[in-house]
């Protein structure tokens, strides 16, 4: 379970990181709080940040799940995958939205394989 817990904090460290650049394009571009538009590359960074918050809700229990009822190595390796995806989202979003696609797939499929193999794997944990 080590390398969950590992996944799991190096996603919340990358989501850490989001935010602090959300906070260096607010000064670079002047928007000041609590604004949250009025500058597109700002506007950009806020959304990948954002969109990362409303992701870690999925990825963070099905990695969990997935880790505790199905083998830690896979959730793990299933969770790096998602870091990953992460990352190209953000460079790519803020570089040219249209261009997210590569990274989203690769943060929102992993969320469903570990949601849904979690629960699949709690459910056969309760029956078998």
């Amino acid at each position: 379970m080590e390398l969950i817990v590992i996944v799991a904090l190096l996603a919340v460290i990358e989501f850490i990181a989001l935010g602090a650049r959300v906070g260096l394009a607010r000064g670079r571009t002047g928007v000041a709080a609590p604004a949250v538009t009025g500058n597109d590359e700002f506007e950009r960074h806020f959304r990948v940040h954002y969109n990362t918050l409303e992701q870690l809700v999925v990825f963070l229990p099905g990695l969990w799940a997935f880790g505790t009822y199905v083998d830690p190595m896979w959730g793990a390796a299933i969770g790096a995958i998602y870091l990953i995806g992460r990352i190209i989202y953000a460079v790519s979003y803020v570089k040219d939205p249209a261009t997210r696609g590569t990274g989203m797939l690769m943060t929102v499929l992993p969320c469903y394989v570990l949601v849904l193999g979690g629960l699949a794997g709690v459910i056969w944990s309760m029956v078998g």
